[in-house]
């Protein structure tokens, strides 16, 4: 009679247990990003393996998340805040930047390694221009001014909002329009009012001084910048991101997909991480 009892019990429990495994595993993860050119949600999500195979992931590793793009910054940020999504990526620079300033907000995943490079593109009949931009942006790194920008822009910028930053204008000579965007701040950065400001400006300011060329900011928002270099909107788009590996080298699987454009070398690398809810 206890050996049946016994058998009942084992039977009893084994039925409760039914689905345990379901209701722990873990729901997919609401991930938003801003809308990469020329990239759909499932694209995003390949990248995302293709990166993480690249960082030491499994051949097999598959990203079981679900990924929600967003044309815009504070869109991004709003559907977080609202619990539309879990978390968003973006670089280091950018994260902090949000952190400190949204106190229920937390940055996490922040041991990627630095493969996000940040360059300028135009269209390929531009590339005269392209190579002109290189060497300014390799002379900057040559003599310190890249990273005295990046220090006083982005770096130390602490609490404090970008600054505005004059741009001069060099009579007669050739104007190109850039796109700026202010949805990644304090990389690219505008304030309230629409003037650009920061890291941005003061990249273009330093560019004028050593091409000899003018460089007018255009604003438009993330999701429209491809749309914009198409239409010839603008000539140039301030940020475009390529995946780099620890040698500088770029890898075969950018994040924006463009056809028939130059891009510049990147003139700031930073890593990935995480933005969530406190």
């Amino acid at each position: 009679m206890k050996k049946i009892i016994h058998i009942l019990l084992i039977f009893v429990l084994a039925l409760a247990c039914v689905g345990c495994g379901d209701k722990k595993a873990a729901s997919p993860a609401k991930i938003g990003a801003l809308a990469p050119i020329g990239m759909d949600e499932n694209d995003v999500k390949t990248w995302t393996e293709r990166v993480a195979k690249s960082e030491g992931k499994e051949e097999n590793y598959k990203n079981n998340n679900n990924i929600i793009l967003f044309d815009d910054m504070t869109s991004m940020v709003m559907a977080l805040k609202s619990k539309q999504i879990d978390r968003f990526g973006v670089c280091s620079a950018v994260g902090e930047y949000i952190a400190k300033r949204n106190h229920d907000l937390k940055l996490i995943d922040k041991n990627h390694n630095a493969i996000l490079g940040y360059s300028m593109a135009m269209k390929k009949e531009n590339s005269a221009v392209i190579e002109e931009i290189n060497k300014a942006i390799q002379d900057m790194k040559n003599d310190g001014t890249l990273d005295r920008l990046v220090k006083e822009n982005i770096t130390d910028l602490g609490p404090d909002d970008p600054k505005p930053v004059a741009i001069s204008v060099i009579p007669d000579a050739k104007t190109y329009n850039v796109a700026i965007t202010g949805d990644l701040p304090p990389l690219d950065y505008v304030q309230a009012d629409g003037t650009p400001a920061g890291f941005n400006v003061a990249v273009l300011s330093e560019l004028v001084k050593r091409t000899k060329m003018n460089f007018q900011p255009v604003s438009v928002n993330a999701g429209g910048r491809g749309a914009a270099l198409v239409s010839d909107k603008v000539d140039i788009l301030f940020w475009t991101i390529g995946t780099y590996d620890a040698d500088g080298k770029a890898l075969p699987y950018a994040l924006d997909k463009m056809q028939d454009v130059s891009i510049t070398a990147p003139y700031y690398m930073d890593r990935r991480v995480g933005v969530e809810r406190r």
